[in-house]
């Protein structure tokens, strides 16, 4: 999909699948394998927190688009997103000792510093899946179940289970432990993408599920800062289409978007798990599809920029491999 040229010479190569589906769930276009079978990573936390609106967790316990924003983040556990997850946490009578995502160092430099300057130690707020924790303890709460919500069995992940494979219209095959010690469930990337069409398609004032997926695309496109921070490619790429597309990503390479107007989903993965490749194929997907225009600085940034020395000279460039997008 991706390579990077120097010298004239092709020195990288980053080979991955890619699929665009339509509101049906039909492929539109593909590279690479469609069925091949990825852990979606945190790529797929917007189908991960349907069951918070769905259950009526988010009614019940008041949820703002913000707070549903960050139940889709992997933040930079900058102060906007600990300082909001800690007041989430209290609204529901619960607290930081209570998530089970694990401490984590910031991305975010001025917390970093922060951190590091004080000798304090990270703690579980910090931790880029703080958000959609903080969601999982709302939905255990109104559901009346036990803390440990990350438990394969627990009630909780049952819920995103059914949900996770009614969107991408796919049995999934197993599950991983993500990061945050949650359980990911596999998927075919053409599943991944099915589920993204469906949200891009999702009538606001159509069914529950319907309801739920266009809250939170919409909330995510609304909160581009919560959703990743600043510096982040999520947060630049979204707000440079102003609100009109959510993306997100996941480790490991994994990137989609979901298109509204086009009722359109894109789902890719970068085999050998490189953040620059993923970035980059994203951008080229979303000018090929029309939501980002060629000529916008984020395109340059992700894409079309040379790459330079740190003296600024010229180096090399990336470049779309032949019959990518």
């Amino acid at each position: 999909m991706i390579e990077l040229w120097r010298g004239g010479i092709l020195e990288s190569v980053h080979a991955g699948h890619a699929v665009i589906c339509d509101e049906k769930g039909e492929v539109v276009e593909a590279w690479g394998d469609p069925e091949a079978v990825i852990f979606p990573r945190s790529s797929c936390k917007m189908l991960q927190a349907l069951p918070l609106i769905e259950s009526g967790a988010a009614e019940r316990f008041g949820l703002t688009e913000a707070q549903l924003a960050l139940a889709c983040a992997s933040h930079n556990g900058a102060h906007i997103h600990t300082d909001a997850v800690a007041r989430w946490l209290d609204g529901i009578g619960l607290a930081e000792p209570d998530l089970r995502c694990g401490p984590q160092m910031p991305d975010d430099p001025p917390a970093r510093k922060e951190l590091t300057c004080s000798d304090t130690s990270p703690c579980q707020l910090h931790n880029n899946c703080s958000g959609k924790h903080a969601g999982f303890l709302t939905l255990t709460k109104h559901l009346g179940a036990g803390l440990e919500y990350v438990e394969p069995g627990h009630a909780v992940q049952k819920a995103v289970r059914t949900a996770f494979e009614e969107v991408t219209g796919e049995a999934s095959p197993g599950y991983g432990i993500d990061g945050c010690s949650a359980p990911n469930f596999a998927t075919s990337v053409h599943g991944l993408a099915r589920a993204m069409a469906a949200f891009a398609s999702a009538n606001p004032d159509g069914n529950a599920r319907d309801r739920a997926a266009s809250r939170l695309w919409r909330a995510m496109a609304a909160y581009p800062e919560l959703v990743a921070g600043e510096g982040r490619a999520c947060t630049n790429l979204m707000r440079a289409m102003g609100g009109k597309v959510a993306v997100k990503t996941g480790a490991e390479a994994v990137f989609v978007a979901i298109l509204p107007e086009q009722k359109r989903g894109i789902a890719l993965k970068i085999l050998d798990g490189g953040t620059r490749a993923s970035e980059a194929a994203i951008t080229s997907l979303l000018v090929r599809l029309g939501a980002l225009e060629a000529g916008h600085p984020v395109v340059a940034q992700y894409l079309t920029d040379p790459i330079r020395s740190r003296r600024g000279i010229i180096a090399g460039a990336t470049r779309l491999a032949p019959g990518f997008a």
